[in-house]
């Protein structure tokens, strides 16, 4: 499954009224998506010195790939 298809699911059970215009998800989860990717992005190491700072640079990838829909998230 997508992370954009869960961020989807939560929206979709929220109580923001909506009114069931098309496009009001996506309008409603891009800020927040570029949010996280930021949020993200400002973790990631400058350096890559040590195999903590590599491990924490392909976490943040990793993420970065699943909130863009580039990569599925792990299934549980």
């Amino acid at each position: 499954m997508k992370f954009t298809d869960l961020l989807m699911a939560a929206i979709q059970r929220s109580e923001i009224p909506l009114r069931f215009e098309p496009g009001a998800e996506e309008a409603v989860a891009k800020p927040i998506l570029e949010l996280v990717q930021a949020w993200l992005e400002t973790h990631e190491p400058r350096d890559l010195r040590s195999d903590f700072d590599k491990g924490q640079k392909a976490l943040i990838d990793q993420l970065v790939s699943e909130l863009s829909g580039v990569a599925d998230v792990p299934a549980e």
